[in-house]
This record gives C-alpha cells, sequence and structure tokens, in this order.
C-alpha cells in the first residue's frame, strides 16, 4: 500500500472520529447581549440554558460580572451584572453536566467585593478580558478567582492592533498565572486563515510547558468565524466559542449549530438547537439585526471596531454603503 494510501486513511480516520477534549461554550447570551442591553427575557434565557443542556454543550455563558456602580440596571438587564440570586432564578441549583461562565472586563467590575467563594455559586468559570494595556489588573483577576476556587480563561482583546512583541510578551505572562484557557480572540473579524495559524503558534509557543489549554473566540465580520474555528481545532484549540444562529455583536460569532455538527462527538445533539432557534432566536433578528452585513465587512477588512458600522446601521444612511465606506476611509 503507498504511502499517500496510508496518510489517506489516517487522516479519515481523523475526520470519520472526534477529539473528546475539545469543549464548547455558547456565548449567546453574553455576546448577545450587546446588541439589547442585556435584556433577554428570563423566557428566552431559561430557553437557551434547556437547550445547552439537552444539546450537549459543555458550558454556557450568562453574561459579565460588571459592577453595578459602573453601569446602571435600569438602564441593563441581569445579564450585565450576573447577580447569584438572578443566575440562580434560570438554572436552580445547575443539577446538570453544563457549567456556567461569567465574563469579567478589566477595569469594569469588583471581584474583590461581588465574586463568593465557588462553593457558594453556580459559575464554573470566570472569563476574565482584558486588552493590552489592562493586564496588571487582568492578572489579579484571574488569581483571585482561582483563589475562590474557579476556573478561569484570559481574552486578550484586540491583538490584531497589537505589535506581535507586545503580543508575545503579554502570553508569556499568562504562562506564569494559574490561568486554564489563553484564548485568541479576533475582536474585529478581521483574521484571515494564515493569520490564525501564525497566532496560535505563537500562542502555543509561549505557553509550552505550561499545561494551559488554548480557546478562540471569533467574529463573523467577512464571514470567516466558522472557518477560522476549525483552522484552529486543526491547530489544537480545544476550547471553542459560538452562538445560536452567530447572535452577537455586530456581525456576530461561529454559528453553534455549524459547530456542533462538524465535531462529530455523539454527545452534541442538534435537535435542541434547531428547537431553540425557532421559537426563541430567529424572531430577534429583525430588531437586534446581527449577522453579516456589508459595513461590518468593511470595518473587517480594515481591522477597525464594529462601533461605526454599528452606529452607521442605525441611521438614515445605512443601506448607503458607498457612503459608509468613503466615510471610514477619510476617517483613516
Amino acid at each position: 500500500m503507498s504511502d499517500n494510501c496510508v496518510n489517506g486513511t489516517d487522516a479519515t480516520k481523523r475526520w470519520l472520529s472526534y477529539r473528546p477534549e475539545i469543549k464548547v461554550l455558547d456565548c449567546t447570551i453574553r455576546d448577545g447581549g450587546l446588541m439589547n442591553n442585556h435584556l433577554f427575557s428570563d423566557e428566552v434565557t431559561k430557553a437557551v440554558y434547556k437547550s445547552n443542556v439537552e444539546g450537549g454543550v459543555d458550558y454556557m455563558e450568562f453574561g459579565y460580572m460588571n459592577s453595578a456602580d459602573m453601569f446602571s440596571r435600569d438602564e441593563y438587564g441581569p445579564w450585565k451584572f450576573c447577580a447569584e440570586e438572578d443566575l440562580r432564578r434560570i438554572v436552580g441549583n445547575n443539577d446538570t453536566d453544563l457549567k456556567i461562565s461569567v465574563m469579567a472586563d478589566a477595569e469594569r467590575c469588583n471581584l474583590e467585593r461581588d465574586l463568593l467563594n465557588r462553593n457558594d455559586s453556580v459559575v464554573d468559570m470566570i472569563r476574565v478580558a482584558t486588552y493590552i494595556h489592562q493586564l496588571p489588573e487582568a492578572i489579579e483577576m484571574i488569581n483571585l478567582s482561582h483563589e475562590r476556587g474557579y476556573e478561569t480563561t484570559i481574552n486578550l482583546m484586540a491583538v490584531s492592533t497589537v505589535p506581535g512583541s507586545e503580543v508575545e510578551a503579554a502570553i508569556k505572562l499568562f504562562a506564569d498565572t494559574p490561568v486554564d484557557v489563553v484564548y485568541l480572540a479576533d475582536s474585529f473579524g478581521s483574521m484571515y486563515s494564515e493569520q490564525i495559524h501564525s497566532y496560535i503558534k505563537m500562542y502555543g509557543d509561549c505557553l509550552k510547558g505550561s499545561g494551559k489549554e488554548l480557546g478562540m473566540h471569533a467574529h463573523n465580520n467577512q464571514q470567516l468565524a466558522y472557518a477560522n474555528t476549525i483552522e484552529c481545532i486543526i491547530d489544537g484549540v480545544n476550547y471553542l466559542d459560538a452562538s445560536y444562529a452567530g447572535l452577537g455583536r455586530g456581525a456576530g460569532n461561529c454559528a453553534l449549530e455549524l459547530l456542533l455538527g462538524f465535531l462529530h462527538n455523539p454527545k452534541y445533539h442538534l435537535r435542541p438547537l434547531m428547537e431553540c432557534i425557532r421559537d426563541h432566536i430567529a424572531p430577534m433578528q429583525e430588531d437586534l439585526k446581527w449577522g453579516f452585513d456589508i459595513p461590518y465587512m468593511l470595518t473587517g477588512q480594515m481591522n477597525q471596531h464594529p462601533r461605526a458600522a454599528i452606529k452607521f446601521n442605525e441611521s438614515d444612511d445605512r443601506g448607503d454603503y458607498l457612503k459608509f465606506f468613503d466615510m471610514i476611509n477619510d476617517e483613516d
């Protein structure tokens, strides 16, 4: 038998099998909350939770643990703050295999005051989100979360705008912390597969020997969130973010239903997701208007934050793509 045939057989086995180490995190309510000030009803939130349990999803992220001193509860819904009583109203004691996650933004929360000990909470994982200039506080947040018994991840945001040497230095700092998972976050949906592979190699080299896992959070500005997530799987990344129908800020995220269908793991089931999307997620499309759109595509191609595209799509000029193109090029 030829070497090519042997290699082909090995590749087919990998395709027909699955990697049990892979964990899927649903960020629908957290990332989608950026589109509606975290004002999802309990009915919708419970439906997503129930679907995740039945669908075999590994983690569900409810929202942020931001400080009520900085954000008004009159303006934002409960998933801006993720108070324990609000979480328990949805999940009870969460006597399921689904783990609960919340995100904590550096400089926007007070974990010292607000974070319970793990034994007193239904939360399993704290995900720290940070920009490069916030690293000292982010690392303190990671240390505190571990001291109180939580799994942790760290998401270094907007890496596509940061010099490579600074990104490399930051990842090396994370190697010396107790953080469990280091995420590559394509914050602006600007990355192509070549960049994905390059970043994952850099992250892996910097974390070598630390025992830490890698994660991926992709945005869909250029319709590459799903494809780039697959590229990360090929590179050995085991923590993958996705959302129902790609719901998330602006262009949205990797679609959860696409990802679960790709993974082949028999623990995942698509039917509960289809029911939840039909009954709860798809009806929001008209109001929240997430997903691929030319203004988001343009900000992704130009490696810019989508805020300009979001503002434009809310204006009377929405649909005048040439005007938006000229506007962001003039700003550049």
